[in-house]
C-alpha cells in the first residue's frame, strides 16, 4: 500500500490536482487500491514529464544593465540559494558600478541618471504648480468649479422666473395707458417674453 493522493502531493511539493493531472495524463501510474508507491512514481514522473522537478538547481542567469542605471541586479532563473546568492552579487556589483558611473553621468548625462534627474524635475515642478494653486485659493483668487456653476444656475433660474411674472405684473397697468384690453396684452406680453426667454435658452455658454 503506498500514499495517498493528498501525502503523495506533499511529498512531491504539487497540488492535489497536479497529482490527479499526471495519473489522467499517464505520466504515473497508480496501485490498484487506488494509492501511490512514492519511489516509482517519482521516476515515473521524472521520465515522463519535460520540465524539471521542482526545486531542480538550475543555472544562474546574470543580466547586466548599463552603467548609470538606477537599479541593476542579477536575475536568477532558478530558485536554489545558489541562484539568489548569484544575483545577490551582480546587484551590489552593478549598484557600485552605477553609483561610480553616476559622478561621471553629471558630466556626461548617463541614460540611466538622465532619466532619475528628468523625474525628479518633473515632480519639483509638479510641486510647485500645486503650491501656487493653494496660494491662490488662500488669497480669493481661485473659485471652487462647482460651487460658481451651482450659483450661476441659481441665479439664472431666478431671472427666468422674475421675466415670467413681468407680463402678469404690468401688462393691466400698461392697458390702462394704451386703452387696450388688459387681457390680450397680458397674453401678448406673455407670448413675447417666452419667445425671448427661448432664444437666450438656446445659448450655451461654455465654462472651461
Amino acid at each position: 500500500m503506498g500514499l495517498s493522493i493528498r501525502a503523495y502531493a506533499r511529498h512531491r511539493g504539487v497540488t492535489d490536482t497536479a497529482v490527479h493531472k499526471a495519473i489522467r495524463s499517464g505520466r504515473i501510474t497508480p496501485e490498484p487500491d487506488g494509492t501511490v508507491d512514492a519511489n516509482r512514481a517519482d521516476l515515473e514522473w521524472d521520465r515522463n514529464t519535460d520540465s524539471p522537478r521542482q526545486g531542480t538547481k538550475q543555472k544562474a542567469v546574470t543580466v547586466k544593465f548599463p552603467q548609470g542605471d538606477v537599479s541593476a541586479a542579477g536575475v536568477a532563473s532558478g530558485s536554489t540559494e545558489d541562484s539568489i546568492g548569484s544575483g545577490s552579487s551582480a546587484s551590489q556589483g552593478s549598484n557600485s558600478g552605477g553609483s561610480n558611473g553616476g559622478g561621471g553621468g553629471g558630466g556626461g548625462g548617463g541614460g540611466g541618471g538622465t532619466s532619475l534627474l528628468q523625474a525628479r524635475t518633473v515632480n519639483e515642478v509638479v510641486k510647485a504648480q500645486t503650491n501656487k494653486v493653494r496660494l491662490a485659493r488662500l488669497k480669493g483668487e481661485l473659485v471652487d468649479r462647482p460651487q460658481a456653476i451651482a450659483h450661476v444656475f441659481k441665479l439664472a433660474r431666478s431671472e427666468r422666473d422674475a421675466w415670467l411674472n413681468w407680463p402678469a405684473r404690468v401688462s393691466a397697468e400698461m392697458a390702462v395707458k394704451l386703452g387696450l384690453d388688459p387681457h390680450p396684452m397680458h397674453i401678448a406680453l406673455e407670448n413675447a417674453v417666452r419667445e425671448h426667454l427661448q432664444e437666450l435658452g438656446d445659448m450655451r455658454p461654455r465654462v472651461d
